[in-house]
């Protein structure tokens, strides 16, 4: 089953691939896709469908796309939708590891830590049509970064019932627990709809 993924992010890309291993997921830039849409909502929400939308217009088929981040309560929520973003000066954006130095400075000697991933995916099948699903994965911040696998604030998300950072998790089993594969998940039923169009059906 081929479907358009809208990212830029190799990573993300890798991911979601082994979450839905019965897609062939093709982003943007196998197609020589500039994409850089404006992600200007204010929800994780509406910048997924921002995304999708933005890549509709180009290739005119079914398109699945995310917005995740960290949201921490000490924070107020933040950095939220500006998890990417965070940190950055006249345009220029942090490293994660950067980003994360950040973050554990600013929350300095907080004693509350808890915080989640978030990620909202869609699966848009034209303009007007679409599913959604937002997930979290709840855990709390350490002190310091930890571990070497995965990206973004992985390393620096614990996870209480399994010991570790998210950055500590095996990939098989990250891949099971995280936001973006509930989410995923949540929207699995639908990609039949994709199937069948691939196939001439109709659906809906």
């Amino acid at each position: 089953m081929l479907i358009w993924f809208a990212t830029g992010n190799e990573h993300k890309r890798r991911e979601l691939a082994s979450i839905l291993p019965e897609t062939e997921l093709r982003i943007p830039s196998d197609a020589g896709i500039d994409f850089e849409p404006d992600e200007n909502g204010e929800t994780f929400l509406e910048n997924a469908l921002i995304k999708a939308k933005a890549l509709y217009r180009i290739v005119r088929e079914p398109v699945i796309a995310d917005d995740s981040g960290l949201c921490v309560d000490a924070l107020g929520g933040g950095p939220g939708v500006r998890s990417a973003r965070y940190g950055a000066e006249d345009g220029r954006r942090l490293d994660a590891a950067a980003r994360n130095a950040l973050l554990l400075r600013e929350l300095g000697n907080e004693t509350n830590r808890a915080a989640r991933f978030v990620c909202a995916m869609t699966l848009l099948f034209d303009e007007y049509r679409f599913f959604a699903a937002q997930e979290t994965l709840e855990g709390e911040l350490l002190r310091e970064q930890r571990g070497l696998g995965g990206f973004g604030y992985d390393p620096v998300l614990y996870l209480p019932d399994r010991g570790c950072t998210v950055a500590e998790l095996p990939e098989d089993i990250k891949n099971r627990l995280s936001h973006r594969a509930r989410a995923a998940d949540a929207l699995r039923v639908h990609l039949g709809a994709v199937m069948g169009r691939q196939r001439g059906e109709r659906f809906f």
